[in-house]
């Protein structure tokens, strides 16, 4: 599809409602979109390609954008597949074209296309400028949010940050923008989430900048309230929760430890006005566990004792969380187990080994199904959280 950011800019990016699963683990039941742009002035810039899956349309609307005219630049910010993929195709196209990126992006660049680029590469640094005539784009380098060679580019006439896949989300190009939150925090915290300085870096960078539209590479172009975007990639990326609420994430085999979680919700509920949330892990989607895990500021585990260890799908959980660098939040734990309870011991290894973890000192022990003294146990966790 074609849409008119401006007079000279354009969008030239593609839905793809038919993806069941982003990078072959995310849901997205809306799919996704594959976002590139246009320049239009007296020399041209095409910021970024699209993801193979939507070839044909981009190259359509390429062409219909440029009208006869040859593209002078392509500005390459990340070399990820699903924006990099159409590089080659882009390069035979238009033998003329420029390529533009970073040392690190020039050196990943053979490893996903068997095709000799050097005589036609232009390497830019941290803050060099390139005009294209009314246009001038500056390049900012953001490593590792989230590969090493992803840059950023401030198009400071008409102020609009290029960011790559800062500020990007799940979904069509068309979302509710009043729903951004959501399905971008399920992205930031799952793709983005480990990298919470080197996004502190970048929105330093771009505080100094006058923004007035963001366009990122995946979900809508962002042009109100950015205070608003920008402050929660702040919060996210400092690791501070969001909302002061509990999050109750549980596992159970034949549905006692379940019984217990609903119980310590109902606890919880008639103690607090404060959020509490409550999810089954063997049967939601574990990225969005992850997503609320850093959502609210405590989180309560429930977890059945399994083959002498923990219940695999609480170990997959518990797994990601620690890669995506889940910090500064107060935890409480709770187990299951008939004959050998293992699943405080291992659950507490786990969060000993993240940074600001505060474990409350109350646990419970559930010897196969809650009794009296295990509800008032729960009780005082329940307490201890609050």
């Amino acid at each position: 599809m074609i849409r008119q950011i401006s007079d000279s800019v354009k969008y030239i990016g593609a839905d793809d409602k038919d993806l069941d699963l982003f990078e072959s683990q995310y849901k997205v039941p809306d799919g996704m979109c594959y976002n590139s742009y246009v320049i239009i002035d007296e020399k041209i810039a095409v910021m970024d390609t699209i993801d193979r899956r939507k070839t044909d349309e981009w190259f359509e609307n390429l062409d219909k954008v440029l009208d006869g005219r040859k593209p002078d630049y392509l500005i390459i910010s990340h070399m990820e597949p699903d924006h990099a993929y159409n590089i080659g195709k882009a390069a035979l196209k238009y033998p003329e074209m420029k390529l533009v990126g970073n040392a690190k992006t020039f050196k990943m660049l053979p490893q996903f296309f068997d095709f000799d680029f050097k005589d036609r590469n232009i390497t830019v640094k941290e803050g060099e400028t390139l005009s294209l005539g009314n246009h001038s784009l500056t390049f900012y380098m953001a490593p590792m949010v989230h590969w090493p060679e992803v840059m950023v580019t401030y198009e400071s006439s008409e102020k609009i940050l290029f960011s790559a896949d800062g500020f990007g989300k799940f979904g069509v190009i068309d979302a509710d923008a009043d729903d951004w939150a959501c399905e971008a925090r399920r992205y930031y915290f799952n793709i983005v989430g480990k990298y919470g300085a080197q996004v502190q870096a970048l929105l330093k960078k771009a505080s100094s900048l006058d923004i007035k539209t963001i366009c990122p590479l995946h979900g809508p172009v962002l042009t109100d309230n950015l205070d608003f975007y920008i402050g929660l990639y702040d919060k996210w990326s400092k690791y501070e929760p969001e909302d002061d609420g509990i999050f109750i994430a549980y596992a159970s085999i034949h549905g006692n430890t379940k019984a217990a979680a609903e119980k310590l919700y109902e606890i919880l509920k008639s103690k607090t006005d404060k959020p509490v949330v409550i999810t089954d892990l063997s049967r939601s989607d574990l990225h969005e566990a992850i997503e609320d895990a850093f959502r609210y500021s405590k989180m309560i585990m429930l977890a059945p004792t399994y083959d002498g260890g923990i219940f695999p799908i609480v170990n997959d959980f518990l797994h990601h969380l620690k890669i995506k660098t889940y910090r500064n939040r107060r935890v409480a734990l709770v187990e299951n187990g008939s004959w050998a309870p293992m699943a405080c011991k291992i659950m507490r290894e786990y969060f000993e080994g993240m940074k600001d973890i505060e474990i409350s000192p109350v646990t419970v022990t559930i010897h196969s199904s809650m009794n009296k003294e295990t509800e008032k146990e729960l009780e005082e966790l329940a307490d201890s959280m609050l």
